[in-house]
């Protein structure tokens, strides 16, 4: 009951940074815009919440930055790519090479260096006394309660049941269409595009601060590139972005318990599950694409820059 209590309680600590910065990219991808930037705006992020934090041991005001220099990052990169109109792939690689640049740069001064302050579990009330499943679940640190119950179902609610929704998945499926029913594509994209940068950074936060309580260079390890995967394999949908964020978090526990009860399988293929797990989630569509590929769809204008004036 103890190893099943700690590989759930592992899973949902790892799957946690993947799932925030998934519902990121679901932002930014549902009005159009691909943004390969994550991984350098998680290591932005995860080197701001250090800073903070040593600086000032409050992890709240620690993420809460990490959050305003994602948003910063990501307006620069929406100027870019929505007003600019530059090719977005080419943007997000220099996000990801800047950021990881500048991260590695900043944190020379705080490598190895524990967090002195990080999120604390809170036990929900007996919800927390329930047999192996509470323990695990309801003993966590709140961003846990953000990132997979209030924030998922925000996001869903928001894009599937309100008005604004359907204006914001018309802009990622026909900006012209959208445009001439009145709704202002470069303004949605803009703020969506920075919003979803404001969660990647976020995620980086989340994994210094809660995950693996310190900063190290390359400490993200590709986290970013994953996340962009599992919004495809999740049909760009909040709630299946989380979900399989959990199942990727599973997959890395399953790692570590391997390694601490000494399998006979060498560490350096433990340690590559996650990634391995990404190539299966590419393989597999691909061989099941009639049956997956209404739930997989992308929106129609992904990776495409709007012109006003050429419908």
């Amino acid at each position: 009951m103890d190893l099943i209590t700690g590989l759930l309680q592992t899973s949902l600590l790892a799957g946690g940074v993947l799932a925030l910065a998934a519902l990121g990219e679901v932002l930014a991808e549902r009005v159009g815009v691909v943004n390969l930037g994550v991984e350098g705006l998680m290591s932005l992020g995860a080197i701001t919440a250090i800073a903070t934090v040593v600086a000032h041991p409050n992890p709240a005001l620690g993420f809460a930055l990490a959050l305003g220099v994602g948003l910063f990052a990501g307006m620069i990169f929406a100027v870019a790519t929505v007003y600019i109109r530059a090719n977005q792939v080419l943007c997000g690689l220099a996000l990801t090479l800047m950021g990881t640049g500048l991260s590695a740069t900043i944190g020379k001064a705080y490598s190895g260096m524990p967090a002195p302050a990080t999120f604390a579990p809170v036990a929900v009330p007996y919800l927390s006394k329930i047999p192996v499943i509470g323990p695990a679940v309801f003993s966590q640190n709140v961003l846990i309660y953000l990132i997979y119950i209030i924030l998922p179902l925000a996001l869903h609610y928001l894009m599937f049941r309100t008005r604004h929704g359907l204006n914001l998945r018309a802009v990622g499926e026909d900006p012209a269409a959208a445009d001439a029913a009145g709704i202002p594509v470069q303004r949605i994209r803009f703020w969506y595009v920075a919003a979803g940068s404001a969660l990647a950074s976020g995620a980086g936060a989340y994994l210094t601060l809660a995950f693996v309580p310190s900063w190290s260079e390359g400490v993200i390890a590709g986290r970013g590139w994953i996340a962009v995967a599992l919004v495809i394999f999740g049909g760009y949908r909040p709630l299946n972005a989380v979900m399989v964020a959990l199942l990727f978090g599973l997959i890395t526990s399953l790692g570590f318990v391997g390694q601490a009860r000494n399998w006979p399988i060498a560490a350096p293929i433990l340690s590559m599950l996650p990634y391995l797990g990404t190539i299966a989630l590419i393989i597999v569509p691909v061989l099941a694409w009639h049956k997956m590929r209404r739930l997989m769809a992308a929106p129609a204008s992904l990776g495409l820059p709007y012109f006003r004036d050429v419908r």
